[in-house]
C-alpha cells in the first residue's frame, strides 16, 4: 500500500492501535498482538533513512527529485520540489500501432514503427538532458548551489536532484536512459517503477505527488 506523508502519523498510529503495540527494528513494525509486520520503504531521495523516528523527520523536508515519464511516443520530464513541478517539458512523438497486413506490407510497417520508435527516443533523450543534466550532483549548473559558509542557494545555481523516479514503460524508460549522455542519472534511478497513461503535464503533476508516497508491504 502507499501513504501520503502527511497521513503517514496516523496510520503508524492506527497499526499500534491495532496490534496492542508494536517492536521496532530499522523500519519494520511488528505487531505485539499477532506478529504480523508493516515495512516502510521511505520515498525516493531518503535512502539513507533508517528508522521511524528518522523517516518521519525526513518527511517534513524532502529532496528535490527528477521525474521521467515515457510510454509510446510521449515523454514528460519535470524537476520536482515537494510536490510542485517547477520546471519541465512534455512532448509527443507520433507512432503508429501494429498492422494485421501481411508479407511486405507488414515488414514496411514494421521498419516504419522501428524508424519511428528510435527517433522518439532519440529525442526523449535530447529532452532529458536538457532538462535534468544541469540538476545532477556535481555538474557545473549545481556544483555552486550552496554556498561554502552555509546552506543558502546560492544566486543563479540549481539545487541539485538526489533521486531520479521514472514511469510508464519500462523497456522504453530503459530505451531513453541507455543514452550515453545520460549515464550520470543512471546511480540516480530509483528502482520503483511509477505507473501512468500517456505522459501529460497533468499527468506529470500527479506522479510528483505519488512519488512522495511512502510505501508499506504488509505481511500478516
Amino acid at each position: 500500500m502507499e501513504i501520503s506523508p502527511e497521513r503517514i502519523r496516523g496510520w503508524l498510529d492506527g497499526f499500534y492501535g491495532r496490534h496492542d503495540g508494536a517492536t521496532e527494528n530499522a523500519l519494520t513494525l511488528t505487531g505485539a498482538s499477532n506478529g504480523d509486520t508493516a515495512t516502510l520503504h521511505p520515498p525516493p531521495g531518503l535512502d539513507g533513512v533508517n528508522d521511524v523516528d528518522g523517516l518521519l523527520t525526513a518527511l517534513g523536508s524532502p529532496p528535490r527529485i527528477g521525474l521521467l515519464l515515457v510510454r509510446k511516443g510521449a515523454v514528460a520530464v519535470g524537476v520536482v520540489d515537494g510536490t510542485a513541478v517547477v520546471t519541465s517539458k512534455v512532448d509527443r512523438n507520433y507512432i503508429q500501432g501494429r498492422t494485421a497486413a501481411g508479407g511486405q506490407s507488414q515488414q514496411r510497417y514494421a521498419r516504419r514503427r522501428d524508424n519511428q520508435t528510435t527517433a522518439a527516443t532519440g529525442k526523449a533523450a535530447d529532452i532529458v538532458a536538457r532538462v535534468l543534466l544541469p540538476y545532477v550532483p556535481g555538474s557545473p549548473e549545481s556544483a555552486g548551489s550552496l554556498r561554502s559558509a552555509g546552506s543558502e542557494v546560492a544566486v543563479g545555481a540549481k539545487e541539485p536532484i538526489h533521486a531520479l523516479v521514472c514511469g510508464g514503460d519500462r523497456l522504453m524508460v530503459d530505451a531513453v536512459l541507455a543514452d550515453r549522455r545520460l549515464a550520470p542519472l543512471l546511480p540516480l534511478r530509483h528502482p520503483h517503477l511509477l505507473e501512468c497513461p500517456e505522459p501529460r503535464f497533468a499527468v506529470l503533476e500527479e506522479a510528483a505527488v505519488t512519488a512522495r508516497r511512502v510505501r508499506i508491504h504488509l505481511v500478516p
